[in-house]
């Protein structure tokens, strides 16, 4: 079994009908490149990290592309094609020729899963019958809230109504899994409470909530802060509390990001499971490891119960994969080992990352550890507890290799 990723291209707030006003991408500046994992050893900066970070493309491919390319990575697939999932930088309720996409699509007799739309390109109510006749299974789709008015001001939404009456439609013959950027006073408080209720009682799997970022502490990286002047931004730890009494209110599946996922127990859901913490390799030698503020304390349990004596260094930045250059140079240098470990999609060069951590004179080897340590709610909203528990194991396992075998007593 197999399965096909279609790029339909398109740019953020070019090919969606416009930016949201909350819209991570809105401000974003022609910033140099961050320095990146995929970066060449001598060279900071890569596709990835100056154009790709900012979902900087040409306008979305026009269907003849998109059926050449579609068709060449069929010829490299082995197996039955279990799962089609359309993607791209632009909404694909946006793309001009979508009812010929959909037909191309589901003419393969294989599921449909849209990874992201935010529905603000479709007018015409018969798109729910269009979908759902050609396959579609599972559609992540941002309902901001079941508001219209809301969606109208907040998501420049043209047509909110028909939005959520195909939003609706959906619901009842597809896996819908919901989500909404949170603004305080804004979609927040009875509003939102209205909008789990309005999603359970049509049928959606589940709603991720999205804490809004306005920093560049909470994330925004890309020169783009504030992304809303004077927006009220609620704490990791309210945001938290949030999560769990909305999933005690409702039967829907309620996650939010960074944190966290009531019903899988993650991130870190490993920490509530004693056996398999004894089951992780133990730690034998010393070395620092850099993480954000969110996951550092969780990381920091999770080793020390296999014997890790180092400090796990949480910078300022809340997320570990948007650390950037700018977040090692606030690190206390008299705090770190002879080996120091970045977060694997840290935005940094080596090469710089050394220069900095270096800058005291004293030699330091830096090594990147694992890519994911754990599974954030954008990744377990359609995942067991099973799955995201063998994710952790991984990668807490990569982590402890990497630290025995580079670290020192």
């Amino acid at each position: 079994m197999a399965q096909l990723s279609v790029d339909i291209g398109g740019s953020p707030g070019v090919n969606c009908r416009g930016f949201c006003e909350y819209c991570y991408f809105k401000k974003v500046k022609g910033l140099q490149p961050l320095g990146c994992r995929y970066c060449l050893p001598f060279k900071k900066g890569c596709d990835y990290c100056s154009r790709g970070i900012r979902e900087e493309y040409a306008g979305f491919k026009d269907l003849k592309t998109i059926a050449d390319e579609t068709l060449a990575n069929l010829q490299r697939k082995d197996g039955e094609i279990e799962r089609i999932t359309i993607s791209g930088g632009g909404d694909p309720s946006c793309y001009p020729q979508f009812t010929d996409l959909i037909e191309l699509l589901g003419s393969m007799e294989a599921p449909l899963h849209i990874g992201y739309t935010s529905g603000k390109g479709w007018d015409d109510p018969n798109v729910g019958d269009l979908l759902i006749d050609n396959g579609l299974s599972e559609i992540s789709f941002t309902v901001f809230a079941s508001d219209p008015g809301l969606r109208k001001r907040y998501m420049h939404d043209p047509s909110p109504e028909v939005s959520l009456q195909i939003l609706e439609s959906l619901c009842e013959e597809v896996d819908i899994y919901a989500a909404a950027v949170v603004l305080p006073g804004v979609n927040d408080g009875d509003i939102l409470e209205e909008t789990c209720e309005w999603l359970e009682e049509r049928g959606a799997k589940g709603i991720i909530l999205m804490r809004f970022a306005n920093a560049t502490g909470q994330g925004l990286i890309l020169g783009n802060g504030p992304i809303i002047e004077t927006q009220d931004v609620q704490s990791v730890e309210s945001f938290r509390d949030t999560i769990t009494e909305l999933s005690r209110r409702f039967r829907i599946k309620i996650s939010g990001t960074p944190l966290w996922d009531p019903e899988i127990g993650s991130p870190f859901a490993i920490l509530t499971e004693p056996h398999l913490l004894k089951k992780l390799p133990p730690i034998q030698q010393r070395a620092s490891i850099i993480s954000g503020s969110v996951a550092a304390p969780f990381i920091e349990r999770v080793l020390a119960e296999r014997g890790f004596k180092s400090p796990v260094v949480a910078v300022e930045k809340e997320i570990a994969c948007l650390i950037t250059a700018e977040d090692l140079k606030k690190v206390p240098l008299t705090s770190l080992e002879p080996v120091v470990i970045l977060p694997g999609r840290a935005f940094v060069h080596e090469s710089e990352a050394y220069d900095i951590l270096t800058s005291d004179g004293i030699e330091r080897l830096i090594v990147r550890g694992p890519e994911m340590l754990t599974a954030d709610a954008e990744t377990s909203m359609g995942m067991t507890h099973n799955q995201v528990l063998r994710i952790e194991m991984e990668g807490f396992a990569q982590l402890i290799q990497t630290i025995n075998r580079y670290g020192q007593r």
